[in-house]
């Protein structure tokens, strides 16, 4: 997977395309999900062009990774959920479902979430 400029997060951090904002700083910008899944369900996006985790992991720097996390604390923190729990997820690539190729994160909760992962057969 390549990275595609003319990718929805791209797009929405360009001000192209509408969005809910949750929570932006120089790095990141987290968004309501317009598909949730829970209750709660943030997309925390950072603002450079990384395709993937493993791109993010590899090319982003320590203030840009570490916004990252700071950006989840502060979302959970500020809709309520840092005390119940919640979900982070991150879909890397094809087997990880990945649809969009800009990574991003995941942040969901606000109920009982239940098995991360089916059991393999």
């Amino acid at each position: 997977m390549s990275y595609d400029p003319g990718n929805i997060f791209a797009r929405i951090l360009r001000g192209e395309l509408p969005s809910k904002k949750v929570y932006e700083d120089h790095h990141v910008l987290a968004i309501h999900d317009i598909r949730p899944q829970a209750p709660v369900h943030v997309l925390v996006i950072p603002k450079n062009a990384y395709v993937s985790m493993d791109d993010f992991a590899e090319k982003a720097s320590a203030e840009e990774q570490a916004a990252v996390v700071r950006a989840i604390g502060k979302v959970a923190r500020d809709l309520g959920i840092a005390g119940t729990g919640y979900r982070v997820l991150v879909n890397s690539g094809e087997n990880g479902r990945q649809e969009v190729p800009h990574v991003h994160w995941h942040v969901v909760g606000g109920r009982p979430l239940g098995r991360m992962l089916q059991k393999a057969e």
